[in-house]
């Protein structure tokens, strides 16, 4: 279920002339002070969370302290401070089991709003981070992703190169795409896992605590557990199965997890478990994970992208790799048969899309080398295989063999010879490129771009590691473009797009135009008491809010006042009236003055009217006949008094 970050603001009480008239609403309550302390905190980064309205943000502490988010609307920050309404998260963590020592702490924010500006900070009272930001956008609807292949910090062997690769490639894609929602990992965000500088310099670009970051395991990244510590993820499977070794509570990092984003259900693999040999659960586990991860949200979701590091369909150095050829066998059919639209892989440092693939063949003969549109039809499937991100290493394309045109086989594509049966389109210029992602209504788009040139920052090129021949390709350019439309079978898909309601207000005005509720000359009783009726301008309520939250109006009256002299409000009382029934209105009791019950009458606040919980949309008109009894004691005057209404509402 979908929830909110919900906050109470204060308005300030407005008093009329003469029957004064107020609204209060209550504020939010102060998160709970923590003592403070004088850890070190570093490494932030935002995660992607469960859904639209969750992130995870992970972080690394020099001290093992409490330590928790706090999260505020940007817009209720005054001066960079944080509210007193802000909300804070509790985070989880421990030790650190790498070199770096340390401890490693992360914690998930819930109830986001959409299309709202948040700031958010780690830490504790009196040793918060720096202030970091991000933005929700709408929670139905078209988005954009993008999809970034292994940055692998430090496989250059020079790690600031690497850095200024990776940083400007990051830059670059999201200042073309400042609304894109995801950043997609492909996996080894690094060379060697435990290797805190080259983790230092992955997480570098400021963009990775502002757009939520979807980790993906590499074989670089897999051998340590400083990838879990940095890199905390939803709904994740921890169990032996998917860890390589067979043992989540050793050294290395592992584990399978899923989400969905909008009508995106993402699976995430670690695909360096993939035989059962070393004490995992290979690719059986896998795609049983698959298989009942997609059978469980089939209904909640309109696509289905897979992402794992290990390239199959692949056209350089890791084509022939004999693990990829198993996997070659053991995924397509199970991802064909669960209707898998997108497949997005790492690994191989170069750019492919395949042909339309099923159950690990060529899905349709027809389909031509680079084809900008692609139907696939029931089993179909896209996989795609991103180059380097960084520019840190680049892998060449390599020669098919006569090993097949199917299944595992490495043979040539009978329309292209040059490439491998199984790639659409393959590439490798030797400069940094990321894949765009566009989700829509009823198509993906799938961009490669490039994000640089042969020209520096180019760790590999700059290093003489790899070749580079400018082909006159400017930043921004295109190297491939497909749009991928569904199978709708024999029928006729029927669509339609139902916008956000307004979330409605709650209100009130005084009917009419608000003059003085003169009571006129009391008349003498009996000898005992003076007597006075009347009734107050009525109060329209109209409640438009899809909570259907309940509501309440009421009203207390000060001392009636004539100069020095004075009576106290407690002689006046009520009887309330709906005279125009809506908003699940109902009157509230009737109040005797204190004269007759030596009761407090309306000098404390009382309920003119209110609805409960679930009411109907609608306007209500409330009144009050009003009562006032005093002693025939009180002095001669002309007395007046202000009534004060407050309206409360959830």
């Amino acid at each position: 279920m979908r929830t909110s970050l919900v906050r109470r603001r204060m308005v300030a009480t407005a008093t009329a002339a003469f029957l004064g008239l107020g609204v209060a609403l209550g504020s939010g309550l102060a998160a709970p002070a923590l003592a403070a302390d004088t850890a070190t905190l570093s490494s932030v980064i935002l995660g992607v969370g469960a859904n639209e309205s969750q992130r995870i943000v992970t972080w690394y502490s020099s001290a093992d302290t409490a330590q928790q988010i706090q999260v505020a609307p940007t817009a209720e920050l005054v001066n960079g401070e944080f509210p007193a309404s802000a909300i804070t998260f509790a985070a989880a963590g421990s030790a650190n089991i790498a070199t770096s020592g340390g401890f490693n702490r992360h914690a998930t924010i819930t109830g986001l709003k959409e299309s709202t500006g948040y700031s958010y900070r780690v830490g504790s009272e009196g040793n918060w981070s720096s202030t970091y930001a991000f933005k929700t956008q709408d929670f139905e609807g078209d988005y954009d992703f993008l999809f970034y292949g292994d940055p692998q910090i430090g496989s250059s062997g020079d790690v600031a190169r690497d850095q200024a690769g990776w940083v400007d490639t990051v830059n670059v894609s999201t200042a073309a795409n400042p609304n894109a929602e995801l950043l997609v990992s492909g996996g080894d965000q690094v060379e060697t896992a435990n290797t805190e500088a080259q983790w230092n310099a992955f997480l570098a670009p400021e963009q990775l605590r502002q757009y939520p970051w979807v980790a993906t395991i590499g074989n670089h990244d897999v051998g340590g557990k400083a990838y879990e510590q940095h890199l905390y993820t939803p709904n994740t499977d921890r169990s032996a199965a998917f860890y390589a070794n067979g043992a989540p509570t050793g050294a290395q990092s592992g584990g399978d997890y899923w989400f969905i984003y909008k009508d995106t259900l993402f699976i995430d693999l670690n695909s360096n478990s993939y035989t059962t040999t070393s004490g995992g659960g290979g690719d059986a586990a896998h795609v049983q994970y698959v298989t009942d991860t997609i059978k469980a949200h089939d209904g909640e979701a309109k696509w289905t992208v897979l992402v794992y590091h290990h390239s199959i369909y692949s056209p350089a150095d890791h084509a022939k790799d004999a693990d990829n050829k198993v996997r070659r066998v053991d995924f397509p059919t199970t991802f064909s048969n669960l209707g898998v639209d997108l497949v997005l892989q790492g690994h191989d440092h170069s750019y492919s899309r395949s042909y339309e693939i099923k159950n690990g063949a060529k899905a349709n003969p027809d389909e031509k080398p680079g084809q900008a549109d692609v139907y696939t039809g029931p089993g179909g499937v896209i996989y795609v295989t991103a180059n380097s991100a960084s520019g840190s290493k680049y892998y060449d394309i390599t020669a098919p063999d006569n090993s097949g045109t199917s299944g595992a086989g490495n043979g040539a594509d009978p329309l292209d010879p040059g490439n491998y049966w199984y790639n659409s389109v393959q590439n490798q210029e030797h400069v940094r490129s990321y894949v765009k992602v566009e989700v829509r209504n009823d198509k993906l788009v799938v961009q490669d771009l490039r994000s640089g040139t042969c020209a520096a920052p180019n760790a590999a090129v700059e290093l003489g590691r790899s070749p580079c021949a400018d082909t006159g390709q400017a930043v921004g350019s295109i190297v491939d473009k497909v749009t991928i439309h569904p199978y709708h079978a024999d029928g006729q898909d029927i669509q339609v797009n139902v916008p956000n309601p307004a979330p409605g207000e709650f209100g009130w005005t005084i009917d009419g135009y608000n003059g003085l509720v003169d009571l006129g000359t009391a008349s003498e009783r009996n000898g005992q008491y003076f007597a006075s009726t009347g009734s107050i301008n009525p109060i329209v309520v109209s409640d438009s809010r899809r909570s259907l939250a309940p509501w309440s109006i009421s009203a207390s009256v000060g001392d009636f006042k004539d100069g020095a002299k004075s009576f106290p409000g407690s002689y006046l009382g009520w009887s309330p009236v709906v005279s125009y029934a809506g908003a699940g209105a109902t009157a509230g009791p009737a109040v005797a003055s204190g004269f007759d019950d030596q009761g407090q009458g309306l000098s404390v606040s009382r309920g003119l009217g209110f609805a409960a919980q679930g009411h109907d949309r609608g306007t209500a008109k409330l009144g009050a006949d009003l009562d006032l009894k005093v002693p025939d004691s009180v002095d001669k005057g002309n007395y007046r008094a202000t009534l004060t209404i407050t309206a409360l509402s959830s």
